[in-house]
């Protein structure tokens, strides 16, 4: 390279500054970290800026299905070397309040469904994405995409730590029923 400036696409910048939170939030949901979900969307990104020109109509789709891709490549690949544990840390500076504790009970629970149930989840009942979206974005039927969201509130509603008390009912930006 001789040190100059690189091109940067027409209408990247704007995409990323108005997506970026939203990209940010699914990558979350999918990886349940915050550092891991900044590295799949930054992932996500480059390889979007690399074929930005071949990008028809709306990106944002596009570049979602390169966060779910890159995701599920990440979690075939993932090291053994950790072994995730049933106890979380208490939060940190929040008040004990059932509403908080309901969501850290969601949390975990979610945390042991199979990756495609929970990916499924997190599309439709925080994405708020259709049933038609969420197949076409993991690239299944959208039978598979019912089949998967029942399979996944039912291991949920079996869940112990629910004591019976979870109502199948996941609230997210839209929550579809």
């Amino acid at each position: 390279m001789d040190g100059g400036s690189v091109e940067v696409p027409e209408g990247f910048e704007e995409f990323v500054a108005g997506a970026s939170s939203r990209l940010l939030r699914t990558a979350f949901l999918l990886t349940r970290d915050a550092g891991h979900a900044e590295d799949l969307v930054q992932a996500a990104l480059t390889k979007a800026w690399l074929a930005w020109r071949r990008v028809d109509g709306d990106p944002e789709p596009y570049v979602r299905r390169i966060i779910v891709n890159t995701y599920a490549t990440w979690w075939r690949r993932r090291w053994h070397g950790e072994e995730p544990t049933d106890v979380l840390p208490e939060p940190v500076g929040l008040p004990p309040q059932a509403a908080v504790d309901e969501r850290d009970r969601l949390w975990r629970a979610m945390g042991t469904l199979p990756r495609r149930q929970r990916a499924v989840l997190v599309l439709r009942f925080y994405e708020d994405l259709t049933e038609a979206q969420t197949a076409h974005l993991l690239g299944v039927s959208v039978g598979t995409v019912k089949s998967q969201t029942s399979k996944a509130l039912a291991r949920l509603r079996e869940n112990p730590s629910f004591d019976g008390r979870f109502d199948g009912e996941i609230h997210g930006k839209g929550a579809h029923r």
